[in-house]
């Protein structure tokens, strides 16, 4: 059983500050892996030390709700997202871990998410709708933290699925108040697919008026060009597996951005209390 050591000089530094998760798996909606279990550690951690957190993650129809009692918010829910010019209605759910006082919130839709497996069918091929589910579940998170009314200082990315939430944020939603001071951090972990997303992503996200340049990574929508632009993006990295491509490594050496090497989960605690304080947030010790 992994014990959270709190660094009693970081708990005041760390009161009442906001940050936003936003991953593609979270345990215990979903099994563990590095990502699912990293998803549900790192916010832990921030509430242990007086932090608010919230947490947003696609409703795959892998996931239990009645078990993990999850209900829709009306208040929530009933926003039309258009991607690729298709008006695709966005359902928002909500769910508390037990025993920990965290919120889940998960970006629901009929069409992208009632199936009953996370990316890939019983064959193991890739959805041809991955691309479309990445882009509304980007945009869904972002404008359900509109509707709340909640701006973090810190947005921190888990996941392929995740990686156009810098993106919009940055290009799409670049003179939104809420999100004026917050400071976004990209986890990367190893390759999670082969092959590549529909061809036709790039176009999808310039369809939403972003200039061509930022999309100019994803006219391959491989696994390391997702990943590049997220962390083109971003305002901190951090490698979350202990082995990522060269290619991604040093893309993160180049970007010049702040980054944290791979720590085993074990101690990783401290390390990102410090990361995110004196390097992303920028705050003195």
């Amino acid at each position: 059983m992994h014990v959270l050591k709190v660094n009693s000089k970081f708990i005041n530094l760390m009161n009442d500050k906001r940050i936003l998760y936003v991953s593609s798996e979270v345990v215990p909606y979903l099994p563990e892996n590095e990502i699912s279990t990293l998803s549900f550690e790192a916010p832990k951690m921030v509430n242990s030390m007086g932090g608010q957190t919230r947490i947003f993650m696609p409703r795959f129809g892998n996931i239990n709700e009645r078990r993990h009692q999850l209900h829709e918010v009306i208040r929530l829910s009933g926003m039309n997202l258009v991607v690729n010019d298709l008006d695709m209605p966005l359902i928002i759910k909500v769910a508390s871990i037990p025993k920990e006082r965290m919120q889940v919130y998960f970006i629901d839709n009929e069409d992208y998410f009632k199936r009953k497996a996370t990316f890939s069918d019983e064959e193991g091929k890739l959805f041809p709708d991955n691309d479309e589910r990445s882009i509304f579940f980007a945009k869904g998170v972002i404008e359900t933290v509109k509707k709340l009314n909640w701006a973090p200082d810190i947005i921190h990315v888990h996941g392929w699925l995740a990686s156009l939430v810098p993106l919009y944020l940055k290009n799409y939603y670049g003179n939104e108040p809420l999100f004026k001071n917050s400071k976004i951090v990209t986890s990367v972990y190893n390759r999670d697919f082969d092959g590549t997303l529909d061809n036709e992503m790039s176009k999808k996200v310039l369809f939403d008026g972003l200039e061509e340049e930022s999309v100019a990574h994803l006219k391959e929508p491989h696994y390391v060009s997702l990943l590049k632009t997220a962390i083109e993006n971003s305002d901190a990295v951090i490698q979350a597996s202990e082995n990522i491509d060269d290619e991604l490594k040093s893309f993160i050496e180049a970007s010049g951005l702040p980054s944290l090497d791979f720590l085993p989960r074990t101690e990783f605690t401290q390390a990102y209390q410090d990361f995110y304080l004196t390097k992303v947030l920028n705050e003195e010790e």
